[in-house]
């Protein structure tokens, strides 16, 4: 929380800390998926990770700007004028950030697969969920749909014990920063996937057990080579 905008929150310290303002063990898990999957054929890169640096309760940079929950019930009260300030602090630049590594490999004639890393609570209005590890994805775009098939098999033959599914407990289509990437580039040049992470599997210290970060890497390795000799 930027020191500027506390005073706004001096009453929210439990929703700061609860997965309102935050995705718990997602860092980690985006960091250790660059470092297990770079260089993982020729030609190949992995872009550095772009980390979110301030709460969603702020303003919530994976909603669209025009998305009325792109603001919190804490900042939707500011002004106009000042919540376009946040916008132009905060969410522009992480859009464009990602938006320019995309088109700068698009532009080179690269095939982009966008990783996007979050956790989810594993109960939630008093049900609980019934998936560990999800893939989502626009299941309109026949590349994600084979993609994800071939990376969600991958992951249950490695990690038997975890429920692993697709488009849950959110839809891959809603509203977000790869929704509107998809909108801006063709099927075949980019895929944009989200990866959700049941928290109940984080082990003390926020992070995910090794062997499922590891499952994750050599599942996606699997598919991605598959993947990679289909003509783009």
């Amino acid at each position: 929380m930027p020191i500027a905008y506390q005073d706004l929150f001096r009453k929210a310290g439990p929703v700061l800390a609860s997965h309102r303002g935050w995705d718990a063990g997602t860092v980690a898990l985006a960091r250790d998926l660059a470092r297990d999957l770079a260089g993982t054929g020729p030609g190949e890169g992995i872009a550095s990770p772009r980390i979110a640096t301030v709460t969603r309760l702020l303003v919530d940079l994976n909603r669209s700007a025009h998305n009325p929950r792109v603001f919190s019930e804490w900042t939707r009260p500011l002004s106009r004028a000042e919540r376009r300030l946040l916008l132009e602090r905060y969410h522009t630049p992480h859009w464009r950030a990602v938006a320019d590594d995309v088109t700068e490999l698009v532009s080179r004639g690269r095939r982009v697969i966008h990783l996007a890393a979050h956790s989810f609570t594993p109960m939630v209005n008093g049900r609980t969920r019934r998936v560990d590890l999800a893939l989502l994805y626009d299941p309109t775009r026949s590349e994600e749909r084979s993609l994800c098939a071939a990376w969600v098999g991958g992951l249950r033959r490695r990690l038997p014990g975890l429920r692993v599914g697709r488009n849950q407990p959110y839809r891959g289509a809603s509203d977000g920063l790869t929704t509107w990437l998809r909108r801006q580039h063709g099927d075949r040049r980019y895929l944009g996937i989200e990866i959700e992470v049941n928290q109940v599997l984080l082990e003390a210290g926020g992070r995910l057990p090794r062997e499922v970060t590891e499952a994750l890497a050599g599942a996606a390795m699997e598919a991605l080579d598959a993947h990679r000799r289909m003509p783009a």
